[in-house]
């Protein structure tokens, strides 16, 4: 509708303009001695508006070539802006798609065009690595630093990533150091640590890099917990002839560790290794206290402590609540032997064999009823024990 606006305007101005001239008869006499000339008003009317225009076009052509450079020089700056903006995108979609010799190809366009230095040169930097490209690598980190010391907080972790993945652990950790200087307690660079102290089997500084996860929650509660349960077993595997040591260093094991399944188990064949019954009864009667486990109801029969009869009335108090568990059976009939309780040991190993049979309950039944003279009833029982050790 608009563009017929304009013409219908056009055409009334111009039909307007003809009506004004066409009726005007009048003239213009200009006199400078000797001359004398003499126009006609309508042709005037014209010459004026000619000479207007061209003024103005004069006037728009050298402006437009005052402004010709600055121009130029805008022009060519949108224009890198646009290609490194577009070389840029491109690395990031590569790299996601695994097409590296393409991405670190764009990031290092990206980078000559000025367009963020930071990350096109990081970008770069990852795509060579991946391609084991290390001088590159360098290369380009290098160039991170120098373009955008702004930035050290991205390069520096993404260079200790490329030094753990390539297993430079020390220098992962002296880049992780220097990045702690600049931005104490970042999440993304504790994660880091916490990796590399795993690889390094540095236990201690794993509880601590967990103990510091944890209070600004940068990590899931159960992946904390595993992490710290194999710290923990892999510390108490070092005590296993300084029962001292041993003892101290549980007891400053937060309870709620102390009492899961899996870390109760390894404490009490610590504890049991150096010859502490007690001690490893007790844990794995706290920790069955707070939830059962199978696997661990079978160590109570390992736990020779100094008051057995009481352990045993403790075991059978928990197989009214669990009769049918062959583990907890088997532990039974190991403290019933232990107990010179011959009958109800013999009833309990039956038990468990026939809940769930194993080389060990058959071979424990053989060694008792071969110790009371039953020979024949024995060596059924070590044949069995030994076709489940086969099986096994």
């Amino acid at each position: 509708m608009r563009w017929l606006f304009w013409i219908l305007l056009t055409l009334a101005l111009a039909i307007g303009v003809s009506m004004v001239l066409g009726n005007n008869e009048g003239y213009v006499l200009i006199v400078r001695q000797p001359y004398r000339l003499e126009l006609s008003l309508n042709f005037l009317l014209i010459l004026i508006v000619l000479m207007f225009a061209s003024l103005h076009l004069m006037l728009r052509l050298v402006h437009y070539i005052q402004r010709l450079p600055a121009s130029v020089r805008t022009y060519k700056e949108g224009k890198r802006l646009k290609d490194g903006h577009a070389a840029l995108l491109t690395s990031l979609h590569a790299i996601t798609e695994g097409h590296y010799a393409a991405a670190e190809k764009s990031a290092a366009r990206a980078l000559e065009l000025g367009e963020d230095p930071a990350l096109s040169a990081l970008i770069a930097a990852r795509a060579s690595h991946k391609m084991h490209q290390k001088g590159q690598r360098d290369y380009y980190l290098a160039e991170a630093e120098r373009l955008a010391p702004h930035a050290a907080v991205a390069r520096l972790l993404t260079q200790a990533e490329l030094l753990l993945d390539d297993r430079q652990y020390m220098h992962a950790l002296e880049v992780l150091h220097r990045l702690e200087k600049i931005e104490p307690r970042h999440v993304g660079a504790m994660l880091l640590e916490l990796k590399v102290q795993l690889r390094l089997e540095q236990w201690e500084k794993v509880l601590s890099v967990l103990q510091q996860l944890e209070r600004c929650e940068g990590i899931a509660s159960w992946q904390a917990r595993e992490y710290r349960q194999q710290a923990h077993l892999q510390i108490l595997n070092r005590y296993v002839s300084d029962p001292q040591g041993l003892l101290a260093y549980w007891k400053g094991i937060p309870e709620e560790d102390r009492l899961s399944a899996r870390l109760a188990q390894a404490g009490a064949h610590s504890f049991n290794a150096i010859g502490n019954g007690d001690q490893a009864y007790e844990i794995v009667a706290m920790s069955l206290t707070k939830q059962w486990d199978t696997e661990l109801a079978g160590m109570i029969g390992d736990c020779a402590s100094s008051k057995p009869t009481e352990q045993l009335q403790q075991a059978e108090h928990w197989l009214l609540s669990h009769e049918g568990d062959a583990n907890l059976l088997l532990s039974l009939g190991k403290m019933c032997i232990r107990l010179s309780l011959w009958g109800k040991a013999q009833s309990y190993l039956e038990a468990s064999i026939s809940v769930r049979p194993t080389a060990t309950a058959h071979l424990m039944l053989a060694k008792m009823l071969e110790s009371r003279g039953e020979t024949n009833d024995a060596f059924k029982h070590y044949r069995l024990s030994v076709q489940f050790c086969q099986q096994a």
